[in-house]
């Protein structure tokens, strides 16, 4: 990378006192400002965003279902991107100068690894759910059950936690040792970790997604036209209950289709990419976490109701856990 040989652009030193420091690009102090206002602002509301679901679905016991018990376990991922992932991010892309030493540099790309594998898992597990209620409504309740969604959330994000320790071992070990100059972290996997890492975090989990998905729409296309031919009849509770599982599965659809907008560029992008580039398509991986909630603030009316009660601080008073917050 001979940054010094191209024209028109002028660099610094990260470190002027130190021989063999790196160099990084020189930016204007209003050009630096912007961007640092511009990350912090999304990472701030990322994490706000995804308190606000957190609180909720935590607070008010009627969400208390293993559905939003999974999208409780994807909100704390995303909310742990926001605060950690988010402004180490940003550094990097402002400063193209690592000034946060060898802990950080070990443990901040792993935290991002397992974030990322934890929120492919739980939407796997989002799409499971999904597909039991709306394609096998009778089995749900016996077969979904509280006790098992929780088990297998812990299962997700321990199997997030020691298979990206796997792929980064080298690096959680040595963090310096693929650094070509002072001033570097680099993170360095092995053509073959790499293909194993895109089949397991990515290809797997996506391809059965997009099939539990395909399923449950033509499922609920299905069922859509046999209640349309009884237009004329009162509508039955359980008819009650399929109408309301399949528009929970539209909204989680819309979180799935997002997230798949926002992380495929990110693995599939070309090993020859420049280091521009790769930062740009790692904050739209990113900014997936803020998105999940706002998609929640349009499409869950509960989730507009809870925030109501937090913002005028009702939830401070007394059996507030027992608000009524779903519509029926």
């Amino acid at each position: 990378m001979e940054m010094e040989h191209l024209s028109g652009e002028e660099y610094i030193a990260c470190y002027p006192q130190v021989n063999g420091s790196c160099r990084r690009q020189y930016r204007s102090r209003s050009e630096s400002v912007f961007i640092y206002t511009l990350f912090s602002s999304v990472s701030l509301l990322t994490v706000l965003l995804n308190l606000l679901v957190l609180i909720s679905i935590s607070h008010f016991r009627q969400l208390h279902t293993p559905t939003n018990a999974l999208v409780f376990s994807l909100a704390v991922a995303d909310f742990l991107v926001g605060l950690l992932v988010m402004p180490v991010e940003a550094i990097r892309t402002v400063e193209s100068c690592w000034f946060l030493g060898r802990v950080v540099c070990a443990l901040n790309p792993y935290s991002a690894y397992v974030l990322t594998s934890a929120s492919l898992g739980n939407l796997v597990l989002i799409s499971v759910d999904r597909y039991v209620a709306v394609c096998e409504p009778l089995l749900y309740p016996s077969q979904v059950t509280m006790r098992r969604t929780l088990v297998c959330c812990t299962i997700n994000w321990a199997c997030s936690i020691l298979y990206n320790a796997w792929q980064l071992f080298q690096h959680l070990s040595n963090p310096d040792a693929n650094n070509r100059c002072f001033g570097e972290c680099v993170v360095v996997v092995s053509y073959i970790n790499g293909m194993v890492d895109i089949v397991v975090t990515f290809i797997a989990p996506c391809s059965i997604i997009i099939i539990l998905y395909l399923k449950i729409f033509v499922v609920a296309m299905s069922q859509a036209r046999s209640l349309q031919a009884r237009v004329g009849c009162s509508k039955s509770s359980g008819e009650k209950t399929r109408r309301s599982e399949r528009k929970a599965a539209r909204t989680l659809g819309i979180v799935v289709v997002f997230f798949l907008l926002c992380f495929t560029p990110y693995f599939c992008w070309p090993f020859s990419i420049d280091i521009s580039s790769l930062h740009f398509l790692t904050w739209i991986l990113q900014f997936n976490s803020c998105l999940n909630p706002l998609i929640y603030a349009i499409f869950y009316p509960w989730f507009k109701t809870a925030i109501k009660h937090i913002f005028t601080l009702k939830i401070l008073q007394t059996l507030s856990s027992e608000f009524k917050v779903l519509l029926d």
